[in-house]
């Protein structure tokens, strides 16, 4: 440690990426210090990946129930959902992990502050009143729901309160056509609720595979979302009985509560960075370059504030490429190409490297495989589910580019797969491989007809 400063790293954020950083810096023998003013562990773990997840777990008991009938099973009463044990088991959960991240960081040796930190310059940053310096300050500060402002605005509600609704209405509007829009569509759907998307585009899930995307429509809708694309809403009105979101076809909504998913921003407000040469775009992100530093040699930043990829696994990566660029070796480098993701709607949507239309555009010619069939459970189960799977080979190097999947587990199959495209696999090499029979995975090492 120097004697110039209080810290050699001040972190201003708990989330994924600001914990990893700490904690790595700390273990290199650097006096590091971390300031949360929300909730440990960021977006993630307390309004994002981990309870959401818990949420589509639960919202997907009533499908279990039903098929188990043709399994031979059989209850004697209908089961019913009580959505305070749901809320408040996730919450004890939720708690449970806050206390691991604060066990991490205080066995780290870190410093941390319970409070709202500010940059004052460009080694100076203020919490709870009181002056701190650093040599290196790193901005971990994640992303906040976005909500634009329009007559009854305020009467919508952002992801974050979904957590904590005090009950379920008996209708919901959800408002995006994003992955937050249609997992949350799909988990109130799934908990009993008459739930009704509305997005303003004509397909859904826009950056992904179109062919996948229409499928998870379909989906959707078959599991009674009832959709409203090409729609804006106007206006949201309260009522003697709950709101009336006012659409733009002239038609108007009765329900409990509007979810509005239609984006989120960086959380850099009131953070003082104006007291520094950090570039803030627009949006309110921050331009960094490609070792994560800002236009101030000793501010970084990193993870969903830097609005590149905003993904906890790649906020994490960030975090151990920087701290071997601050105190390593400086070797580590990020690849933001092939990273696998999903899309926890209902239908499930996993994805890694290009869509069809994206290598359409990169490649001069491509080959394209499709597999949609019916899931084994649904021959039992009498469920009306497909499994589609989908890869886009470079037909000039055999390789393949993008490998998708809608239907059960495809988040699980399509973290294998990832590996597979970042290891340059060919078809040939998908094609030697001998499934798991019997699986639904198995059908990416047996499609031999192109589909075009």
């Amino acid at each position: 440690m120097t004697t110039e400063f209080d810290y050699d790293l001040f972190v201003i954020g708990a989330g994924s990426g600001g914990v990893r950083a700490a904690r790595m810096a700390a273990s290199k023998g650097k006096k590091v210090a971390v300031a949360e003013e929300r909730y440990l562990g960021g977006t993630c773990v307390n309004v994002g990946c981990v309870p959401k997840k818990l949420f589509v777990y639960a919202s997907q008991f009533p499908e279990l129930f039903h098929a188990s009938k043709g399994f031979g099973w059989s209850a004697d009463e209908t089961p019913t959902m009580d959505w305070a044990v749901l809320r408040d088991n996730k919450t004890t959960e939720i708690e449970r992990l806050n206390g691991i991240y604060n066990n991490m960081i205080n066995n780290s040796g870190a410093d941390l502050f319970d409070g709202r930190a500010t940059v004052t310059g460009p080694h100076q940053i203020e919490v709870n009143g009181k002056g701190y310096s650093a040599k290196v300050i790193l901005v971990a500060t994640g992303g906040w729901p976005y909500i634009p402002e329009f007559p009854g605005s305020d009467l919508a509600i952002s992801s974050n309160e979904m957590f904590f609704l005090d009950e379920l209405p008996k209708t919901a509007v959800v408002v995006g056509g994003g992955y937050i829009a249609v997992e949350f569509a799909g988990i109130l759907n799934g908990l009993g609720v008459e739930t009704h998307l509305v997005y303003r585009g004509a397909n859904l899930l826009k950056s992904f595979d179109r062919e996948m995307s229409d499928k998870v429509r379909a989906g959707m809708e078959d599991k009674g979302v009832q959709m409203h694309l090409s729609t804006q809403v106007n206006e949201i009105v309260k009522t003697d009985s709950g709101i009336s979101v006012v659409l733009d076809n002239g038609s108007s909504l009765e329900a409990g509560l509007a979810l509005y998913a239609t984006g989120r921003q960086a959380n850099t407000a009131g953070l003082g960075l104006e007291h520094s040469n950090t570039v803030v775009r627009p949006n309110g992100s921050i331009v960094v370059d490609d070792n994560f530093a800002t236009g101030d040699p000793s501010i970084y930043a990193l993870g969903d504030v830097i609005d590149r990829v905003q993904l906890t696994p790649v906020a994490i990566q960030e975090a151990m490429v920087l701290v071997d660029h601050l105190y390593g070796e400086g070797l580590a480098r990020i690849d933001y190409g092939d990273i696998p993701t999903a899309v926890f709607c209902q239908p499930e949507l996993g994805t890694v490297g290009l869509g069809e239309e994206q290598a359409r555009a990169e490649y001069a010619e491509i080959a394209v495989y499709v597999s949609d069939f019916k899931p084994m459970l649904q021959t039992l189960g009498g469920g009306s589910d497909r499994i589609t799977m989908k890869l886009i080979v470079d037909s000039a190097t055999d390789r393949v580019v993008g490998c998708h999947m809608v239907g059960d587990h495809a988040a699980e199959i399509i973290q294998g797969m990832g590996i597979a495209l970042k290891a340059g696999a060919t078809k040939a090499h998908f094609d030697a491989t001998v499934g798991i029979h019997p699986s639904a995975a198995e059908e990416f090492v047996t499609m031999r007809e192109k589909a075009r």
